[in-house]
């Protein structure tokens, strides 16, 4: 199918999938108060029950990926039904839960003795170390960008909503720390700046993006990550072999195996299970996961150094290596909905 096609398919796999979850009885949604601990959240299950998007083919064009968390004897049944209408251009994949990737995230946590990546206190600040709200426990600067604002000048730090503000409670102006507190972080020696604006994460539609901005002191920066400067963005097209570098598992390689995921459900320990759209999947290309707990917030970013996404969730299960898989927003979105973009001149005073 080309692209188009899929995304018809996909459209209509999504009603198909509601009224079989509807006729299985299966009700109960992460918005009903049953569901408000991040331990409900993960478990809940809801019509449709699965995510569906589009997954790249060899010869260039697309299937449908099909994903489910949970093995329940309704969500397979509601699973095989879907890929049946599907046939062989379905691609299905279990993930388990999926939580962000915090410190908290589904995988077990890593205390900064047991990190692979920057987990120092690092001047100048740059793309890929440990950061985090005076109240979190620590996440990873993705990018540094500007606003087009007249006469403002600043230059902010890009992450997640819950790395860089972390609960409902969190407002405008609050301090950030680099380290995050996890790493040993403490205010006032280890401020590099302050909330600015997050994205609202709304449970009652779905959402695209989490993210939030960091107003930045007077500190030194650079620039640069592990292929260069970072300016150009693009859409994620399915299939492009990928890198991050995060807090926690430092650089690691991926490929986008699925696009423009919608429903999948993501649950939050503050906030209940959320449904976002428009995902971008990653799978690990090495023996080890693309991400793990604190790596929330790198910038996921092509072999030629153009911006795709802002990691912001991992699996329990799936990818190659079995340890997860990752998804991320589409950094168009997420510049676009923040009113930013990427830093392209040296304007700050101290980088």
């Amino acid at each position: 199918m080309d692209r188009d096609e899929a995304r018809k398919m996909k459209e209509q796999l999504t009603t198909f999938a509601r009224e079989l979850a509807e006729k299985h009885g299966i009700v109960a949604t992460p918005r009903s108060p049953s569901a408000q601990s991040e331990s409900d959240a993960a478990d809940a299950v809801r019509a449709p029950t699965l995510a569906l998007g589009l997954v790249p083919q060899e010869d260039g064009g697309f299937g449908i990926a099909v994903r489910y968390r949970l093995g329940v004897p309704r969500a397979r049944s509601i699973v095989r039904k879907v890929s049946a209408e599907i046939g062989p251009d379905a691609d299905i994949r279990r993930t388990g839960r999926i939580r962000p990737v915090s410190e908290l995230g589904p995988r077990p946590p890593a205390p900064t003795s047991q990190a692979d990546g920057d987990t120092d206190r690092r001047r100048p600040l740059r793309p890929g170390i440990s950061i985090g709200h005076v109240g979190v426990t620590a996440g990873t600067l993705g990018a540094f960008v500007t606003r087009a604002v007249p006469g403002d000048g600043h230059l902010y730090a890009l992450s997640n909503y819950h790395v860089l503000a972390g609960s409902p409670e969190a407002r405008p102006g609050d301090v950030v720390l680099q380290p995050g507190p996890a790493d040993g972080g403490l205010a006032p020696g280890d401020r590099i700046g302050e909330l600015t604006q997050v994205v609202d994460l709304d449970s009652a539609e779905p959402s695209y993006t989490d993210a939030a901005i960091a107003r930045l002191d007077r500190v030194p920066v650079s620039f640069e990550y592990p292929v260069g400067r970072v300016m150009k963005t693009a859409r994620a097209l399915g299939g492009e072999i990928v890198g991050k570098v995060g807090r926690t598992t430092a650089t690691t390689r991926g490929r986008v195996t699925a696009i423009e995921l919608d429903d999948v459900i993501v649950g939050y320990e503050d906030l209940g299970a959320l449904s976002f759209d428009d995902q971008i999947e990653i799978e690990s290309l090495d023996d080890g996961p693309f991400s793990r707990g604190g790596d929330s917030g790198a910038l996921v970013y092509r072999e030629d150094g153009v911006a795709i996404g802002l990691l912001f969730a991992g699996s329990e299960s799936g990818g190659r290596s079995g340890k997860g898989l990752t998804y991320a927003n589409p950094i168009d979105q997420v510049l676009e909905i923040l009113d930013v973009e990427l830093a392209r001149d040296q304007a700050h005073p101290f980088g």
